[in-house]
């Protein structure tokens, strides 16, 4: 029994049948969690360590390598079930969105920083770290996770394009 499957097992119903209903996004959620954390960990890594004055290229950093592991999970996992397109195909639009997602993940940061000038020395060390967090870890990265949802299940796993040739009316 796979994992996916005990933990549904688990879920009371009504809720239960929503949860199925709702399984792509739900994986894809899970798998926004984990790229989350390593996005998350690289950057604060970064910053405390050799990228102290740069946030915003510790932040891209991150994001590239979290969108690496989000490529591999998604196609594996969350939308294994789509596509129809050759990988290189595929793999040139997922990444296309996600250089896409990376601008409205660093929108929030960049407009908290260089708009509204939450960072030092206008504001204390820790009223930065706490803007950082705030617009880039939470309202950026739920920006793009909205974004990315809906351009993979459109462009990149659309339903399986074989299918959708065999049913498509000649004429």
């Amino acid at each position: 029994m796979s994992l996916v499957q005990t933990a549904l097992d688990r879920i009371p119903e009504p809720y239960r049948s929503k949860a199925i209903q709702h399984r792509e996004l739900l994986k894809f959620a899970i798998v926004g969690a984990i790229t989350w954390f390593i996005d998350t960990g690289l950057v604060y890594t970064l910053k405390l360590t050799v990228l102290g004055d740069k946030p915003l290229t510790a932040r891209l950093i991150g994001v590239l390598i979290a969108t690496i592991a989000s490529y591999i999970l998604n196609r594996e996992w969350s939308f294994r079930t789509r596509g129809g397109r050759q990988r290189h195909h595929e793999a040139l639009w997922f990444f296309a969105i996600s250089a896409l997602g990376v601008g409205v993940t660093v929108v929030p940061q960049a407009v908290s920083l260089y708009i509204l000038d939450l960072r030092v020395p206008h504001v204390s060390p820790l009223n930065q770290a706490v803007a950082n967090f705030v617009t880039g870890q939470i309202l950026g990265v739920l920006l793009a996770m909205a974004f990315r949802f809906w351009a993979f299940r459109r462009f990149v796993f659309p339903d399986d394009l074989r299918q959708a040739e065999l049913h498509t009316p000649i004429g």
